[in-house]
């Protein structure tokens, strides 16, 4: 118990009926660089049952916000999903995490490749003023099985552009790829394949990945990161750590 706090809940949005968000108050001792996660969980028959969340929001902002699936017959988020404002929810005192820009060698486009809630840690990433004065071009990728479980769609494209602190940057720095697998949208398929037939580059109007100007980070389905991972050590690009930055990094630690 004296590694966790109880935190408020202040705010819930459900996307789908399976995936929502919520946010809540955070400890002002509690710190994290945008891209790490925490544990956060319920108490439940008298004891705190947790589970690994990346945060969506950025490090500096007052509060906590967090997206995760909902599992019908999952521990926690069976129970978790039915949170409401003014609830109390455990989050840990420490962050950790391999999605830090620490963790990569220079350069000059970063990729963000996510699925499903792995989206989580680039919410933080995107919304951080120092990526993009180490970045000329920051790729945001998010594949779905449908368009409605695009969370955060109309918030990274129409609100977060006109932000009064950091607008420009996203205007001028950011591309937002969606892409879904199961319904047609302007951009289908999974990402590991639109890499190796090409249609990601074309569609964004970049070169395809080289180790001397890309650097990629990975948060998302087990098979998405296998199948990328794959794909990047066939090019030659080494895996990055906290002490021995690399090409590319992995985050596997996140609900869903």
């Amino acid at each position: 118990m004296s590694n966790l706090t109880q935190q408020t809940v202040l705010s819930i949005h459900h996307w789908t009926d399976t995936l929502f968000s919520f946010t809540c108050t955070r400890d002002l001792s509690f710190r994290f660089d945008n891209g790490q996660f925490t544990l956060v969980g319920l108490e439940v028959d008298n004891k705190p049952l947790v589970r690994a969340y990346s945060m969506a929001s950025a490090n500096y902002e007052e509060t906590l916000e967090f997206l995760s699936i909902k599992v019908q017959d999952g521990p926690l988020t069976s129970r978790l999903q039915h949170v409401q404002v003014g609830d109390s929810v455990y989050i840990s005192k420490k962050s950790t995490g391999t999605l830090i820009a620490d963790s990569l060698l220079p350069g000059s486009t970063l990729w963000l490749l996510s699925t499903g809630t792995g989206l989580a840690p680039f919410m933080s990433i995107i919304k951080d003023p120092e990526i993009y004065s180490r970045y000329k071009r920051i790729v945001l990728t998010h594949t779905c099985r449908f368009i409605d479980e695009l969370a955060y769609k109309e918030y990274i494209t129409q609100s977060l552009p006109q932000d009064e602190h950091i607008g420009q940057l996203i205007r001028d720095q950011l591309v937002y790829y969606p892409t879904v697998t199961r319904e047609s949208f302007h951009n289908r398929g999974r990402i590991t394949d639109l890499i190796q037939e090409g249609k990601l580059f074309e569609d964004v109007g970049l070169p395809p990945f080289s180790i001397e100007h890309d650097r990629l980070m990975l948060c998302g389905s087990p098979h998405m990161l296998k199948d990328t991972r794959a794909l990047l050590k066939e090019m030659g690009f080494t895996e990055g750590t906290h002490s021995q930055p690399g090409h590319y990094v992995v985050e596997r630690a996140f609900v869903g």
